[in-house]
């Protein structure tokens, strides 16, 4: 059984999730404790429940302590069978968090597997939004053998969510990941979104802002504008954010809209955030490199990339794999700008 102590590093729910994931994919049971204990409110909250649940669902498991606020959960799985799978959150927890925990099971199942997710966020604060998954992470996975989209049904924002997304995942062999160099910049994209707030132009306004302070930098930009209808009770808009280079390099940024900010914030934000990751020209943009940890740890052979700054979720990610696969990583700043982390075994 693996034991785990969700006070370690970060303390934060993404232990909870990954040690869910690679318990199940190992199909090994789990015993894991003080869960978010470092977290203002500790413990599972609705989102972390749903997720817990979820992958529960995808593996037939056995869980106990699964309740809100429980600090304590014991987790023992069967095999990924894939399929259909209905999740709701039931407030604007988010929707790409649940998309994180569940994927790397998905991966793994016997079949392919449709997750459609309910009644969430699905850009919402300290999470990717939806576009960032969608066109950052999903098409960098890819280079690593994973087959998912993600379509958007209904966007949801704090703080009543009632966004909707479905995750299409095809199972595969992950495999070994090795991007070594930024290369030259080939073009910066973008998709600014808002949700029943058209008549204000608050996507044209964020991605304009953008496109200005980009090209004050010397990277001229393309962003798509969605004036999105799909949620008449829940206003919200986000921009994300990306650049690709001849190397195959992807980084990206985003940023969100809310009560206090002008859109023309929103939209420079997230330019800001972007421009950082290019000064520093790293093969994996820092938000990113957390959220890669569990697959260069479960594909076969060396991986390595070279990312602005390590996280504490990047840190956190690193101990869990090295705890319950036991990986090798090895971390390395090889210039003022640059962490190289490298998966070794």
């Amino acid at each position: 059984m693996f034991e785990i102590d969700g006070s370690q590093k970060s303390g934060s729910g993404t232990i909870l999730r990954l040690a869910v994931a690679i318990s199940a994919i190992m199909q090994q049971p789990l015993h894991i404790e003080n869960i978010r204990s470092k977290r203002p409110q500790p413990g599972l909250k609705r989102q972390h429940l749903e997720s817990v649940l979820t992958a529960a669902k995808l593996c037939n498991a056995t869980v106990e302590g699964a309740t809100l606020g429980s600090d304590e959960l014991w987790f023992t799985p069967n095999t990924i069978e894939g399929g259909n799978v209905e999740a709701v959150i039931e407030t604007a927890g988010s929707i790409p968090m649940l998309f994180l925990a569940s994927l790397p099971l998905c991966v793994y199942a016997k079949t392919p597997v449709t997750l459609h997710v309910a009644k969430g966020g699905t850009d919402t604060l300290h999470a990717p939004t939806i576009n960032y998954l969608r066109f950052v992470l999903l098409p960098v996975l890819c280079k690593l053998g994973v087959n998912a989209e993600i379509s958007v049904q209904k966007y949801g924002y704090y703080p009543k969510g009632l966004g909707e997304a479905t995750l299409t995942v095809k199972p595969a062999a992950l495999k070994a990941f090795q991007f070594n160099r930024f290369g030259s910049l080939k073009s910066v994209s973008g998709v600014s979104v808002c949700t029943f707030l058209s008549e204000r132009q608050v996507a044209q306004r964020q991605a304009d802002s953008a496109m200005n302070f980009l090209a004050k930098n010397s990277y001229p930009t393309q962003i798509q504008v969605l004036n999105d209808h799909s949620n008449p009770y829940q206003r919200g808009s986000s921009i994300t954010l990306w650049a690709k280079t001849d190397t195959d390099v992807l980084v990206g940024a985003d940023a969100l809209g809310g009560i206090g900010k002008t859109s023309e914030s929103v939209g420079v934000k997230a330019a800001e955030k972007l421009i950082l990751e290019l000064a520093a020209k790293p093969s994996v943009d820092v938000f990113l490199a957390d959220m890669l940890i569990p697959y260069i740890a479960l594909a076969p052979g060396r991986s390595v990339f070279y990312t602005r700054c390590l996280s504490e979720h990047i840190e956190a990610n690193i101990w869990l794999m090295e705890t319950m696969l036991n990986s090798t990583f090895n971390i390395e700043k090889i210039n003022n700008l640059l962490y190289q982390i490298e998966k070794t075994s």
